[in-house]
């Protein structure tokens, strides 16, 4: 039996056992990866049903521009604010339940509060800040304070 365990480990005899068992489990793990997806076994969400706003953040030379999906929002349940270079959308999604005789087979909409907090790249001015909610999108356009506009300065080399 003595002569089935290999006691000292060489490199005749391969990966030392505790490498051997994360190796297999690394490998194991990329299996599942790769047979449900980056997702695991149930969507992200799944267990938490809170609703989450998806945004794009994008910067002109004068803006800063923020466009948030807030599908099934009501705006008067959206609140804006801006501490420094920190802006925060938050409210809530209320679920639109009514008391009928059905029966839910599967609920994948989600309700509930939401916040997300961004990092903005430059200081904007508070005063011209723009907002406007369209189809479930909220737009917002943070103007550039003097000092945050990028400027070109041609630097002479010799």
């Amino acid at each position: 039996m003595r002569s089935l365990i290999p006691w000292k480990w060489g490199e005749s005899q391969g990966a030392p056992p505790e490498k051997a068992v994360t190796e297999f489990r690394k490998e194991v793990d990329d299996l599942f990866s790769r047979f449900f997806g980056s997702e695991g076994w149930f969507p992200s969400g799944y267990f938490s049903r809170g609703f989450t706003p998806a945004l794009d953040v994008s910067e002109t030379d004068e803006n800063v521009l923020v466009k948030a999906e807030l599908p099934g929002v009501d705006p008067k349940e959206i609140e804006v604010n801006l501490a420094g270079t920190t802006l925060t959308i938050k409210g809530e999604k209320k679920e639109e339940r009514e008391q009928t005789t059905e029966s839910m087979h599967k609920i994948e909409r989600s309700y509930g509060s939401f916040f997300r907090a961004i990092n903005l790249p430059c200081e904007v001015n508070e005063e011209k800040i723009e907002a406007t909610f369209k189809d479930g999108v909220l737009n917002l356009k943070l103007p550039k304070t003097e000092p945050s506009k990028k400027t070109t300065i041609k630097i002479d080399v010799k």
